[in-house]
């Protein structure tokens, strides 16, 4: 089965927590601690692999989930980081952030890798924690949250020449004639359901790949017949091959044929008709062709049209050197510009607060990635590791917000599923 986009959700694994310890032995006084680090949380990987050429796997995974670091140990042991969960992915995929719709990675080489979820970093142990002023801290932290994200994962074949036309006007048997491709070929409408990729070898031993595309119907760019679902994979192409049916067969007319196909890729992306384009008048072999290539010539006068036949093979070997010499004019783009990638985001400081308090049922509600943050990786076993959260929640200016809304002596706070009670 042919699948070429998933939505996946990420949930990479939360580093493992610090630990609390003193040393005592025998003859040392004032061991001091001895708590070592939590191990870091695994990375969730996409990675290339070249045998793949569908993401039929992950649609079964629709939740990917990290494993959790080690925690610390007494003796000053750190624990382990956790192994990485590496995705295996065909070459050509792109990574998407669901909500913000930025590229995260754009996956075209060999073995090309990119950490699309970052694990969190292991809690310290109260070693780590030692300062001049509390050289032995009786604290620890919790294990930094995993990344969680939810991300569009597709695939682009990566295809220096993509085939289009409307059904039946001879695409698989033209990449078949070409190519070692051995498409489905029979006389109905959607013979192909899905892209067929031929490595194509021309004259002064140039090659190339051809993508043979599903054909598209007026409408298509709607989402009629087999819709869109496929033009995504002319997007990557450098030359765009319309094959028209030059026979009428089924009585259509060749120029208005033509005319739907570029309004259909125009619909779905006006960039495509950027793309430079090569006409191939196929059937040439029928005896109506002949006349019709003449009419279609005349509305076309400026432009190469290559008649041919894929039943009988001739012409063919013409276009192929034709389409080699395209493409060794033409330069290998880029998909997306750099402003689409989530890396190439600016992020400007923002003077709003980076938390939010509302008053809901009696209750003063805090929410806020930082103070959630905080929150999750406080271990409260001890005063002084409650004291030191206060200290942060008063560093952030949520008492002085609480104050200012109106919060009294006694008011219960929420912190996601944690209440703690208000003092002024």
């Amino acid at each position: 089965m042919f699948i070429d986009e998933v939505t996946v959700e990420l949930m990479a694994g939360d580093g493992g927590n610090g630990c609390m310890a003193f040393r005592r032995e025998k003859y040392i006084e004032m061991g001091g601690p001895f708590g070592g680090n939590g191990g870091r949380g695994s990375n969730i990987i996409f990675k290339v692999d070249e045998g793949l050429n569908t993401l039929l796997d992950l649609r079964y995974r629709r939740v990917i989930k990290g494993k959790k670091g080690e925690n610390g140990l007494g003796k000053g042991k750190n624990g382990s980081g956790a192994d990485d969960i590496i995705v295996k992915v065909p070459i050509g995929t792109i990574i998407t952030d669901y909500e913000t719709n930025l590229v995260i990675a754009d996956l075209t080489k060999k073995d090309e890798e990119v950490i699309v979820a970052y694990g969190g970093r292991g809690g310290r142990g109260n070693i780590a924690l030692a300062t001049r002023s509390n050289p032995a801290p009786s604290y620890c932290e919790n294990g930094e949250p995993g990344e969680v994200r939810k991300i569009k994962v597709e695939l682009k074949l990566l295809a220096d020449v993509g085939l289009v036309g409307l059904p039946s006007v001879g695409k698989s048997t033209f990449i078949s004639k070409i190519s070692a491709a051995k498409p489905k070929i029979a006389a109905y409408h959607f013979t192909t359901i899905t892209p067929n990729l031929g490595v194509v070898r021309a004259s002064g031993n140039r090659s190339f790949v051809v993508a043979d595309l599903p054909g598209l119907i007026e409408g298509a760019s709607l989402g009629e017949g087999l819709g869109d679902k496929f033009l995504r994979h002319i997007e990557r192409t450098r030359v765009i091959a319309h094959i028209v049916d030059m026979s009428a067969y089924e009585g259509r007319n060749p120029y208005e044929d033509y005319l739907i196909i570029n309004k259909e890729l125009e619909n779905f992306n006006p960039k495509l008709l950027t793309k430079p384009q090569i006409i191939l008048a196929n059937k040439m072999d029928m005896p109506t062709s002949i006349e019709n290539l003449k009419n279609f010539k005349e509305k076309l006068p400026n432009v190469d049209i290559y008649p041919i036949s894929g039943m009988t093979g001739d012409g063919i070997n013409i276009v192929v050197d034709k389409l080699a010499d395209m493409l060794d004019m033409i330069k290998r783009e880029p998909l997306y510009e750099e402003e689409k990638f989530e890396s190439h985001i600016l992020y400007k400081f923002e003077r709003e607060q980076p938390f939010t308090i509302t008053h809901v049922n009696n209750e003063w509600v805090i929410r806020g990635k930082e103070i959630e943050k905080i929150l999750r990786m406080t271990k409260f076993q001890t005063d002084e590791s409650v004291m030191r959260f206060a200290n942060k929640l008063r560093k952030l200016g949520i008492d002085d917000k609480l104050r200012e809304l109106g919060a009294n002596d006694g008011d219960t706070i929420r912190i996601l599923d944690f209440e703690f009670e208000y003092k002024l």
